[in-house]
């Protein structure tokens, strides 16, 4: 969703078309970009992947370096939740629960190592010093399901996957680890609030060009993203549960080096790499 409105809105602001192309794969489009003529006509819309793979995938067939920032677009906040018959409602009744499950813990579903909700659970254990037996599933919404049908007591997934269940009273919602309140349930609190501040990560996009696009280029197509920050698109994003996030290259260059040297550490002292 957040790709084909961050195109639809950039697109306007260009005066010519953006199209989008799904390439099937965890590395594939990645790699297309990497590879692709530094022209101006090839981009990509990146996620956590374009930071996590070098971490924990080993022979990529690109470095990090191939790709240059060109723009964040938008969040999908990430939100910690249970099934309903776990007995917390915020991050210290998780944790003081968790606590009493013996040596094996709390079960907390994911979307596959080295996913979001996968760094949200070592970033917990980390936190807390409580055990959690995680495991991995095929995809976000199996390990939604897992949760759903009492098979796993915890995951963390993005707001758009799991809002309209906790509308509906089928999951529990714990916490959002990102930095701030969802615009469309803002009376979840986050987990920096709840005082777990190191517990934070969020479902991001953003857009990347191959090395050696031009600079005018790249900020041409920065200033288009900027529209997705108009009220028209805020508003279109949140109604979901996404929270738009335009800024500069700068801003975005940034994030992705603390990023990288954040989640990096964290991967090394969980061993995360040795689980691929």
């Amino acid at each position: 969703m957040i790709a084909r409105v961050a195109a639809e809105a950039a697109s306007k602001k260009l005066g010519q078309p953006i199209v989008i192309e799904n390439r099937p794969g965890a590395t594939t489009g990645t790699q297309a970009v990497a590879r692709a003529a530094p022209d101006g006509y090839t981009f990509l819309i990146g996620a956590a992947g374009v930071i996590t793979n070098s971490l924990l995938l080993k022979d990529l067939p690109y470095t990090d370096s191939d790709l240059v920032p060109v723009g964040m677009i938008a969040v999908a906040p990430s939100i910690i939740v249970v099934n309903p018959g776990v007995p917390a409602s915020d991050m210290a009744g998780l944790v003081a629960w968790a606590k009493t499950q013996g040596d094996k813990g709390v079960t907390w579903s994911t979307a596959g190592s080295g996913s979001t909700p996968h760094f949200v659970a070592e970033m917990f254990k980390e936190a807390t010093g409580a055990n959690v037996t995680i495991v991995p599933y095929r995809s976000g919404n199996d390990g939604v399901n897992a949760v759903l049908s009492n098979s796993a007591s915890v995951t963390s997934e993005a707001s758009i996957v799991v809002l309209p269940q906790i509308k509906a009273g089928t999951l529990k919602a714990i916490a959002t680890t990102y930095e701030k309140r969802v615009s469309a349930y803002p009376l979840l609190t986050t987990t920096a609030e709840q005082g777990f501040p190191t517990v934070r990560i969020g479902h991001w996009a953003g857009l990347l060009a191959p090395r050696g696009t031009p600079e005018p280029i790249i900020q041409q197509m920065n200033v288009a993203l900027s529209s997705v920050n108009g009220a028209e698109v805020h508003d279109r994003l949140a109604a979901s549960g996404i929270e738009t996030a335009a800024g500069s290259v700068a801003d975005f260059a940034a994030f992705i080096a603390a990023e990288r040297q954040r989640l990096g550490a964290l991967a090394a002292k969980a061993r995360m790499g040795e689980e691929q």
